[in-house]
């Protein structure tokens, strides 16, 4: 067996172009780089952060990726749009979409306001349906749409009303979606990501003990990396996932399995 099969990266997406939105850091900066490295050009969204959008096209682009980046608000339909637009002006197809994008307000639900609810399903759930949309026409017989999701779209976290109630639809949209486009030869799935010690968790209010569970090892043994659930996502897109549909596939080394 070759190294490159024993460790699961024998999935070839060459010539595959892949958008990952929110991709320049975190586990979307991951997931570019293991659909990079498994032979797909990449695409990077990003929202404000030109200096980390840059520098991860640089380092891509270093390692032997073809890279490029793109400024969108993916919870604006008219970005969305110019976004897909320009991906279609560029390359003339979208075989893999990563809705890796997210953001949202951390408080309990009696604290929010609706204007905190509209930010949060605007970016994790209505925009990742409105990217689908307007990919799915770009998109050839074997396309992929990953949305990301996290445990607390079915357990209850603290501050964590408005994202929980976000990703919980981001995991219907992707059951709607999957058998809505099957028909055209696009699977949409779900990889759901446990707690990952990434620039995100520091939006939990230190005294929630998020930090804590982050850093503590998994029944796995270990932390959660993001490249762990980057290398789950490339999975998802390669052929050998052809026959999963509409799922949400856990990656979390089996913490919520944990009673406390």
């Amino acid at each position: 067996m070759s190294n490159n099969e024993s460790t699961g990266s024998s999935i070839d997406l060459s010539g595959k172009i892949a958008l990952v939105t929110g991709g320049s850091r975190g586990i979307g900066q991951a997931i570019a780089f293991e659909l990079g490295r498994r032979g797909a050009t990449i695409v990077i969204n990003y929202l404000k952060n030109h200096k980390a959008a840059k520098a991860t096209v640089d380092e891509l682009e270093a390692a032997g990726i073809s890279a490029t980046r793109i400024k969108a608000h993916v919870g604006d339909e008219t970005a969305v749009e110019s976004l897909v637009e320009k991906i279609d002006e560029k390359f003339g197809r979208l075989d893999i979409l990563v809705n890796n994008a997210a953001s949202g307000v951390m408080r309990p639900a009696v604290d929010l306001t609706a204007k905190h609810w509209d930010w949060t399903l605007d970016i994790n759930a209505r925009g990742p349906w409105l990217l689908a949309k307007a990919a799915a026409r770009l998109m050839p017989d074997g396309g992929r749409i990953i949305n990301l999701s996290s445990p607390g779209s079915t357990r209850v976290l603290p501050a964590y009303f408005a994202v929980g109630v976000s990703k919980a639809a981001i995991e219907a949209v992707t059951r709607y979606l999957a058998v809505e486009l099957g028909p055209k030869g696009i699977a949409v799935n779900t990889v759901s990501a446990g707690f990952v010690m990434t620039d995100a968790i520091d939006a939990f209010p230190d005294e929630l003990g998020v930090k804590d569970i982050a850093s503590r090892p998994t029944p796995a043994g270990r932390v959660i990396f993001p490249e762990d659930v980057a290398k789950v996502v490339a999975m998802m897109c390669g052929t050998d996932a052809e026959m999963i549909r509409g799922q949400v596939i856990m990656v979390d080394g089996g913490e919520t399995l944990r009673h406390e």
